[in-house]
């Protein structure tokens, strides 16, 4: 059950990052929603990254990649 449900979000940051680089849905509800939802988590990676590493000006965000890495350690260590 506890994996099915870090699957279902990891699916979900994937598509928020896909998300990302399609800005014409940016205006629809459930676009809103799925970026609220990824946000929550990571948001204090972001915060993480902009004041302790020196890479703050990358053109990508690494974010999500890092939360899933964290998500997938956990559910192996489960």
């Amino acid at each position: 059950m506890i994996r099915a449900i870090l699957n279902i979000y990891i699916m979900l940051l994937i598509v928020d990052a896909v998300l990302s680089y399609f800005p014409q849905y940016n205006k629809n509800n459930w676009a809103r929603k799925i970026k609220m939802l990824a946000d929550l988590t990571l948001n204090p990676i972001r915060k993480y990254i902009v004041q302790k590493l020196p890479m703050q000006d990358l053109p990508i965000d690494i974010s999500p990649i890092i939360f899933i890495v964290i998500l997938k350690t956990i559910e192996a260590l489960w």
